[in-house]
This record gives C-alpha cells, structure tokens and sequence, in this order.
C-alpha cells in the first residue's frame, strides 16, 4: 500500500481544477531547489512533545495573472527576486506535521498522495524515512479538503485508503460544506471532479470523526478556526509546559509571496477577505505567544518564527 513511485504520476484533472491553474532577512529558499529536501524530514520538540516535519515535494508553478488577484506577475517575480528566491516559477512546496503526544502518533494533513505533481508525493517514504510505519500513525487531522490536503488519503483509482486503522479527523464545518448533496450542482464543471471524490469517499468511511472549534483532537493538541481559505479550514495548536506550536495549513502559501504581502490573495482563497483576516490574525497570535508556526506551504522544514517586517512578515525556519 505504501510503495508509490512519483514517476509515474501525473497531475488529475480535478486537482488541476481545484489548485487554480487556467530587507535584510532572507527568507529559506526552496527545498528542492537547495537539495534541503533530500533527508525529507526534520525533528523538533514542542515542551515534551516530539514534532516531526515531513516534506512531501513541490509544485513548480508557471506564472499567470489569475495567481495573486491583487498582484501582477512582475510583482509576484520581485518579491520572489527580493527573498532570494529563482522568479522562474512560483515554488509551491508541501509538507505534512507528524505531532506525538500521549503515547499517540497525529499526522496533520495527508500531502498530495503523489496525484498533483510528479515532483510531489513523498510523504509516505519520509515518514519511513523518520523512522514512522505509516500503518502506525493513530490519527490523520485534516486542515481542509484541497487535494494536497486529502489525496494522501486514498489510492489515486480506487480511492483506497491509505490510513485505514487511523482515525480520520475532519473539521465538521468543512465537512459539512463538501458533502451538502446540492454542492455539485452549483460547482463549475472544473470542480465537480473534486467534490465528487469527496463524497465517495468520507461519508463511506467508518473511522471518520468530525470536530468542532477549539475541540481536542489528541493530548495537548486543539482545533482553531481558521476561515476563509476555504468555509471550514481548521488550524491546529500545540502546547506544552510554556511551549507552543500553531500548525496553520493554507493560511498562507510562499512565505517570500504571502507573508511578506499579507493582504496579497492567492487564487485558492475561496474567501479572500476572511482569508487575509484569519492569515493576519494566526501570524500575529504566533508573534504574541512566542509560537513557532508550521504552514503547509512553508517550504523545508515548515516550522520557524515568524517575526514583523515592516507592513509584512519574515517566516526563519528551524533548523537541525
């Protein structure tokens, strides 16, 4: 089940549909680009708890005027070019959150599931890679229902799934949205594919568990409303003793794009507004409490400081 050969992937249709395609601190540049990515994973401690970083690969995303709503593409090459990043493409990386706590295993977000990309897709072999049997991971909590999210879910033609002894967790309210029987009807043929997917699949699974806002999910670790990327996307915070650590999915996505230019909104933000509120509100939270924070899309590894830069923010990941 765990044997997944990226080669010979290619990017689906629905994924394609959903995705969007038709100062002196720098910032970290892309794994791949760097070879940082090569080891695949990174270890650190929140308190007590063990936190594993997880690289899963990267999307290489040629420019176009619809990415950044508010933003042209030379805009979008120059903050690239600023940061000290190749403006060739948009550098869209994933990367998952291992969380141990209270003898349980918590994978946040499932990655790609090697079904976007053909460089993407890597979580399963770096979990092993960290020295985790994927077949022991206790519970899988979902941030929201993108295919980078959920298809390391389920196999790519059977819809399989990948995590069958764990606990699936999914944010109610995101939940509730995907698999309203009259969403398909009312989604552009682009999407349909998706929301389809969807709903063959969870309301079928019987190791499905849905939460709420602020609800514990696994010792020391909490649901966080986190609205606007999508209708029900859910961060998750960690802590103990006087440690914490905000695993906040797509509040953003490049770093040297999103922080750096907060009230830029990316194509994928089903509402813009609440997304740039919710975006702001977790970075300034994550300064406030002295948090490290984890974003899907943060490059390798996806956990750091973010600290205020002027009108926006520099995201400096841990290192090893």
């Amino acid at each position: 089940m765990f044997d997944i050969s990226r080669r010979k992937l290619v990017l689906s249709a629905s994924a394609t549909a959903a995705l969007g395609l038709s100062g002196p601190m720098e910032l970290l540049r892309p794994a791949a680009a760097n070879g940082e990515g090569d080891k695949g994973y990174l270890a650190y401690k929140i308190g007590d708890i063990d936190c594993i970083s997880v690289y899963d690969g990267i999307w290489q995303r040629d420019h176009d005027e619809d990415f950044i709503r508010n933003a042209s593409v030379d805009e979008t090459k120059a903050a690239l070019s600023k940061a000290g990043i190749s403006p060739d493409f948009v550098p869209i990386e994933f990367a998952q959150t291992v969380v141990k706590s209270g003898g349980k295993t918590l994978l946040i977000d499932a990655g790609t599931g090697g079904q976007l990309a053909p460089t993407a897709g890597s979580t399963l072999e770096n979990l092993v890679a960290a020295g985790i049997d994927p077949a022991s991971i206790d519970t899988v909590a979902i941030s929201h229902f993108h295919p980078d999210h959920i298809f390391g879910l389920m196999a790519k033609d059977t819809n399989e799934q990948i995590f069958p002894d764990a606990e699936i967790k999914l944010p109610e309210k995101e939940y509730n949205f995907w698999t309203d029987p009259g969403l398909i009807e009312k989604l552009p043929d682009n999407r349909k594919g998706l929301a389809k997917r969807i709903q063959a699949t969870f309301p079928n699974w019987e190791n499905v568990t849905l939460t709420g806002e602020d609800t514990e999910i696994a010792p020391g670790v909490k649901s966080v409303a986190a609205y606007g990327h999508t209708p029900g996307h859910t961060a998750y915070h960690v802590s103990s003793g006087n440690d914490q650590l905000l695993v906040v999915g797509d509040i953003a996505n490049v770093p040297a794009l999103f922080l750096a230019n907060p009230t830029w909104q990316a194509v994928f933000d089903q509402d813009p507004e609440a997304a740039t509120r919710t975006r702001i509100e977790l970075l300034e939270r994550a300064i406030t409490d002295n948090a490290v924070i984890a974003g899907s899309h943060f490059g390798f590894p996806n956990a750091g400081r973010v600290t205020k830069d002027g009108s926006g923010y520099v995201f400096e990941p841990i290192t090893g």
